[in-house]
């Protein structure tokens, strides 16, 4: 069955393509599920790279009416993936009672460190960060209101040397998902960006198989989406990779998160 949960619109301003776009690609690729998480807004900042908070209930509104119009032809969910920050927890339980949304992704692409500070994930120097990541990321899973975690891995787009720092992440993220029972994302669009240097070796930024051997070890829930920022992206080349790669790492993949 063909399925994919992480799918962004023209709405986050990095990604092209409307929500019905989307829609027909789906359906002409087969798909029996499409989920869409565009980057969700906050109400009182504005962290960029991300729909603006009035655009929201429009966004909700589309694929509400998307669903109703293909019903016999797939099955449409609507979610958002955002970033776990301890004071927006009842915010996050409004978007799923009140705005109805079916389900929150975690995305952790920035976070509040044990100094406060906010740390932009991608733009992380020392590898003892990771493991302030981490601890956003645990607490975020603890709290029931995400179906997934994006990327989990995506810390190691970063080009610092592996350390025992890093095999401390890898249990503390796997050792979680275990604990909760929670789903890890294998994301074809770190395949997608291709393999570059780095000092551990010429490999895709994510999905970084040390991380993944790990998750095959404790049998973690594995879902693989595509993260698709344009709609021919849906189910690409790098989707069939991503499979491949799963499925030779023995990642158990699973195809419903409900």
């Amino acid at each position: 069955m063909r399925v994919n949960y992480h799918t962004h619109t023209y709405r986050c301003k990095h990604a092209s393509g409307r929500e019905e776009d989307y829609v027909l690609n789906a359906i002409e690729k087969n798909l029996s599920v499409l989920g869409f998480s565009d980057h969700g807004p906050f109400k009182d900042y504005d962290y960029s790279l991300r729909m603006d908070f009035n655009e929201l209930e429009e966004y909700i509104l589309t694929i509400n009416n998307l669903k109703e119009k293909y019903d016999d032809k797939i099955t449409i969910k609507s979610g958002l993936e955002i970033e776990y920050l301890p004071d927006k927890i009842p915010y996050y339980k409004e978007l799923l009672k009140e705005y109805k949304l079916d389900y929150l992704v975690l995305g952790q692409h920035f976070y509040k460190n044990n100094n406060n500070k906010f740390i932009n994930t991608y733009l992380i120097e020392d590898s003892s960060e990771f493991l302030n990541y981490a601890k956003v990321i645990i607490e975020g899973m603890k709290t029931g209101l995400f179906k997934f975690l994006a990327h989990p891995d995506v810390i190691f787009i970063n080009n610092v040397v592996w350390d025992n720092n890093c095999n401390k992440f890898c249990d503390l993220i796997v050792n979680s998902a275990k604990e909760n029972d929670f789903i890890l994302e294998f994301n074809a669009n770190g395949m997608r960006k291709g393999k570059k240097d780095f000092y551990d070796g010429s490999r895709y930024a994510y999905p970084h198989k040390k991380f993944w051997q790990r998750v095959a070890e404790e049998n973690i829930k594995v879902i693989i989406n595509s993260d698709c920022h344009s709609p021919e992206q849906i189910w690409d080349n790098s989707m069939d990779l991503a499979y491949k790669e799963a499925k030779d790492l023995g990642l158990n993949i699973i195809t419903e998160i409900f």
